[in-house]
């Protein structure tokens, strides 16, 4: 039978994780390797300064005082008695979009997952403000997703970011297969005061805008779609490569 992996970066005691969790057991044999508290907006972060703990919470259940990715890297390193053939991160309180997912830890655990040479996916809802959450409309497909990785497979260094929005199943619209779209914020810095009236700032907030593509994650998701979008270890820019290539030619080649 196959194994997964499952994780995220809200904590083990997620909702989400739960769900998503539950879901994976139904397609293979799970275990969940979660950070023991939230650490959103971790990015790609390894704990380098201090060790790391390992607790099992029940069986196939286990928290680690670090970041996402550090589970994914202990999880397949140290914990789990074979490598795992998926791995599987979420379900995120929160979409995640655009430029979004270079701060995701539940994305980031993904990508550390694909460059240990595990086929993985991340897995995120929208929020909304006032509402809950229809984490069971995500949970149901993740496992079409998880069925279709272990039968087909992902291109090599590639992993899927998957949005869903808060809806339940019946009004999901469909699925798109989406490109990673551009979201700007104004005012997402504010000022704040220490009652000895030192200035601090608080990074978060704002009002967020978004560049019209009709391909982009953020128009499909707000469209009513799931989106997809295949992601690539490799940052290259070539066509920027060659531009620069052609263009710099003093700067190309040795210099003595």
């Amino acid at each position: 039978m196959a194994l997964i992996l499952v994780t995220n970066d809200d904590g083990v005691l997620s909702e989400g994780l739960l769900e998503l969790f539950n879901a994976m057991k139904e397609v293979a044999e799970a275990v969940i390797v979660a950070p023991d508290r939230e650490r959103s907006a971790t990015s790609h972060s390894l704990t380098m300064h201090r060790p790391l703990r390992v607790t099992e919470i029940r069986e196939n259940v286990y928290a680690i005082n670090g970041t996402p990715t550090d589970c994914v890297t202990l999880g397949i390193g140290k914990i789990l008695k074979r490598p795992p053939d998926l791995v599987a991160s979420g379900i995120n309180k929160g979409g995640n979009l655009g430029d979004d997912i270079t701060y995701s830890g539940t994305v980031s655990a993904a990508f550390e997952g694909t460059i240990l040479g595990v086929p993985s996916f991340a897995i995120s809802m929208l929020w909304e403000e006032g509402g809950g959450f229809h984490f069971n409309t995500a949970s149901e497909f993740a496992k079409e997703i998880a069925k279709k990785i272990l039968d087909k497979g992902l291109p090599r260094d590639t992993l899927l970011n998957v949005n869903v929005p808060n809806v339940k199943a019946e009004d999901i619209a469909g699925v798109k297969f989406t490109k990673q779209g551009k979201r700007l914020y104004s005012n997402s810095i504010q000022e704040t005061f220490d009652p000895w009236g030192k200035k601090h700032f608080w990074i978060g907030g704002g009002s967020p805008s978004w560049e019209e593509d009709e391909k982009t994650d953020f128009l499909a998701v707000e469209s009513g779609f799931i989106s997809i979008t295949p992601l690539h270890l490799d940052l290259t820019n070539y066509d920027a490569l060659n531009n620069i290539t052609n263009q710099w030619k003093d700067l190309n080649g040795p210099r003595r």
